[in-house]
C-alpha cells in the first residue's frame, strides 16, 4: 500500500469507528508496524487533521474534520454499485429510483479514471425474482417509521385468514421474492413480521407511539434473540 493510500485509509479507520482506536488495532487492519501507525497520524497531525488522543489510549478523529465525501477507492466504488444495484433491483419503486440516481451521481463526479469500475464493474447480483405487489405504500412506511408513527394493516396470514392491526413499525426489509415490515403488534402484544404482499389495506396513523426509533429497533433485535421474554415486556413509551 502506498504511503499516502495508508494515510487516507488511517482517516477512514478513524471517520468510522465510535471510541478510540489504538495503534495496535490499526497496524493489524493495514499490516503494518505499531511503529509505522505512530509515525502516519504524526504526519497526519502535522498536517492539520485533527486527531486526538495518544499512543497506548487511542485516537479519535475529531467531529469537525471535513474532508471530501467522494475520495473514494476503487473497492468503495464497487462496494457502492454493488449496494445500489440490488436496491434498485429489489427495492419498492421510490427506493430503486434513489439507487438508480446514486449511481449516476457517483459517475458524475468520481475521477474520469474510476469511471470504468461504474460502467464495467467486476461485481454484480443475481436478477431480481418477480415479486408479488405491495399492499402497502412502502416508501410512507419508511417515513413513518423515522417519525416514530402507528400504522393500521388489514393483514391475511399464510392461510388466508384475516385480522386488524395496529403496528408499531420498525423496519422494512427487502428479500428476493417479497417485502416485509416488521413491527410492534398491539393486538398480539409482540414482535411481528408482516410480508407486504399479504397487507390488504393500511391506514398511516397520526399518532406516535412515544419510542424513539432506534430505542424501538433496538428491542426489536433483543426480540430476535429471547422471542419468549419479548411476548412478556412490551416496549414502553417515554413518559
Amino acid at each position: 500500500m502506498r504511503r499516502a493510500d495508508r494515510l487516507f485509509q488511517i482517516i477512514q479507520i478513524l471517520r468510522r469507528s465510535p471510541r478510540p482506536v489504538t495503534a495496535a488495532e490499526i497496524a493489524r487492519e493495514l499490516e503494518v508496524s505499531a511503529r509505522t501507525v505512530y509515525r502516519d497520524v504524526a504526519d497526519l497531525v502535522g498536517q492539520r487533521v485533527p486527531i486526538l488522543g495518544e499512543a497506548g489510549l487511542g485516537y479519535v478523529l475529531d467531529g469537525t474534520f471535513d474532508m471530501p465525501p467522494l475520495m473514494l477507492t476503487p473497492d468503495e466504488i464497487e462496494a457502492a454499485v454493488l449496494g445500489a444495484q440490488w436496491v434498485a433491483g429489489r427495492g419498492e419503486p421510490v427506493l430503486a429510483q434513489a439507487a438508480r440516481d446514486l449511481i449516476a451521481k457517483i459517475t458524475a463526479v468520481v475521477p474520469e479514471r474510476l469511471r470504468p469500475f461504474i460502467a464495467d464493474p467486476s461485481i454484480g447480483t443475481p436478477s431480481a425474482l418477480v415479486q408479488a405487489a405491495d399492499g402497502i405504500d412502502v416508501a410512507r412506511a419508511r417515513a413513518w417509521i423515522r417519525e416514530g408513527r402507528k400504522i393500521r394493516i388489514h393483514y391475511r396470514d399464510v392461510r388466508g385468514d384475516p385480522s386488524r392491526r395496529v403496528i408499531w413499525p420498525v423496519i422494512v426489509g427487502f428479500f428476493d421474492q417479497a417485502r416485509m415490515v416488521a413491527g410492534w403488534c398491539e393486538l398480539r402484544g409482540a414482535f411481528r413480521h408482516f410480508r407486504t404482499d399479504r397487507i390488504a389495506d393500511a391506514e398511516f396513523l397520526e399518532e406516535r407511539h412515544g419510542l424513539r426509533p432506534a430505542v424501538l429497533r433496538a428491542r426489536w433485535k433483543r426480540s430476535l434473540a429471547n422471542p419468549p421474554e419479548a411476548a412478556r415486556s412490551p416496549p414502553q413509551a417515554a413518559p
